[in-house]
């Protein structure tokens, strides 16, 4: 996931580093690992990752987010796998993540979410924050000049003009608007208590391992069928659904047309795939 100068990565399974080398993206700035959990198909990739980092000298450091049991099990994975005793490469930070802001600055923010999987585990909103939008024609009937008085007003400072009349920001700006939102949901065993949480977001990414006809697995193992999935995206009014963790028992049109009938507006997730998501928008490239 990247935004600005931002880049994420969610969960590290096995050939994650040899997926991201295919996709042409590289590892430069990639310093960022959020985990949705500890189970061994999200995190066994890292221990290849952090040997390339310490080899190839890409990046000298790298932050590892996740609940405490997650970060335990990708500690031991790192320092008495890989490692084994010796020192690393490049710096190694394990942030414990609890529900509520993980990071954010003056425009985007990362937020954490419990999700039911069998154990703790996490979801991740990335959003912009809402933002005032300025409004050009009361600017120009107020005699607001073209220039940096415009950007201070934008940026919440009061200006002069002229003739001595102050302008405020509440002059010439509108009500704050919402701002692109991706929900990303790892594995999750049911989807009660978060359509709140993903409410109105441009797109949801979440798991669909199962189709109805196995439910009963599904339960069994503390993993969503692709109608479960789409429930959730249709209660929260999301704008568009991306299915991932499919299982290859079954054909990706058998999962696609289980979550269409519910919600429209569905695609399952390939690998490679680029996903462009703005407001009440999202462009998809395979």
């Amino acid at each position: 996931m990247l935004h600005r100068d931002y880049r994420f990565l969610v969960d590290c399974g096995e050939g994650t580093q040899r997926q991201i080398l295919r996709s042409g993206l590289g590892f430069k700035r990639l310093n960022r690992v959020l985990l949705t959990h500890g189970h061994l198909d999200h995190i066994l990739g890292l221990g290849g990752l952090v040997s390339t980092f310490a080899r190839w000298e890409t990046i000298d450091r790298l932050e590892i987010y996740g609940g405490r049991w997650a970060l335990q099990r990708v500690y031991d994975l790192i320092y008495g796998v890989v490692l084994r005793g010796a020192r690393p490469a490049i710096e190694i930070d394990f942030v414990e993540v609890k529900p509520g802001v993980v990071l954010e600055d003056s425009e985007f923010e990362v937020v954490a979410f419990p999700v039911a999987h069998r154990g703790p585990s996490l979801g991740y909103l990335f959003r912009e924050k809402p933002r005032r939008p300025f409004l050009s024609e009361k600017a120009e009937a107020i005699g607001v000049p073209q220039g940096p008085e415009r950007r201070r007003l934008v940026d919440g400072e009061s200006i002069s003009l002229s003739d001595g009349r102050i302008v405020t920001p509440d002059d010439v700006l509108g009500p704050p608007e919402r701002r692109a939102v991706l929900a990303h949901i790892g594995d999750a065993g049911e989807i009660a208590g978060l359509a709140d949480v993903v409410r109105g977001a441009d797109l949801l990414v979440i798991e669909a391992t199962y189709v109805e006809r196995d439910e009963h697995l599904a339960k069994q193992f503390g993993h969503l069928t692709a109608a479960r999935a789409a429930e959730l995206a249709y209660e929260a009014e999301v704008h568009q659904l991306a299915l991932t963790h499919i299982s290859r028992r079954y054909r990706e049109s058998d999962t696609l047309e289980e979550a269409q009938a519910i919600m429209p507006n569905t695609v399952v997730a390939r690998d490679l795939d680029h996903f462009r998501v703005l407001r009440k928008h999202v462009e998809r490239e395979s």
